[in-house]
C-alpha cells in the first residue's frame, strides 16, 4: 500500500527552526518527483519545494528560498524539509506528496497539479511572533 506519513511539526517562535520528515511506504521515492506543500488558515494550498526523481532537480517557492532546504534519504525512503529562520507567515499545515516518476510537472510550485496523487495527512507548523 502506497502511503506517506509526515512528522516533525510543532510550535516555535519566530527565528526558530524545524525539520519535517515524510516517510514513504509501498514504493521507492528515488524514482518519483516528491514535493512539500503547505496550507495556511483561510488560504489555498501552495507549493513549497520539490525534488525530482533521481534528485537532479530541486526548486523552492520564492517565500522560502534561502531559508528552507529539501532533501531525501533514499535508504530510509524518507523526504525531509529543513526550515530555518521561520516567521509567522510560515504557519500552516505542511503536506508531502508524490508526483509522477522522474521529472516534476511544470508549475509544481505555482499551481496545484492533478499529477500529485498520493498525499500524507499533514503536520502542523505554528510560528509565533
Amino acid at each position: 500500500q502506497v502511503q506517506l506519513a509526515e512528522s516533525g511539526g510543532g510550535s516555535v517562535q519566530a527565528g526558530g527552526a524545524l525539520r519535517l520528515s515524510c516517510a514513504a511506504s509501498g514504493y521507492r521515492i528515488s524514482v518519483y518527483c516528491m514535493a512539500w506543500f503547505r496550507q495556511a488558515p483561510g488560504k489555498e494550498r501552495e507549493g513549497v519545494a520539490y525534488v525530482s526523481g533521481g534528485g537532479g532537480s530541486i526548486d523552492y517557492a520564492d517565500p522560502v528560498k534561502g531559508r528552507f532546504s529539501i532533501s531525501r534519504d533514499v535508504i530510509k525512503n524518507t523526504l525531509y524539509l529543513k526550515m530555518d529562520s521561520l516567521n509567522p507567515e510560515d504557519t500552516g499545515m505542511y503536506y508531502c506528496a508524490r508526483g509522477p516518476q522522474w521529472a516534476c510537472p511544470a508549475g509544481t510550485l505555482t499551481t496545484m497539479t492533478a499529477e500529485f496523487e498520493v498525499w500524507g495527512q499533514g503536520t502542523q507548523v505554528t510560528v509565533s511572533s
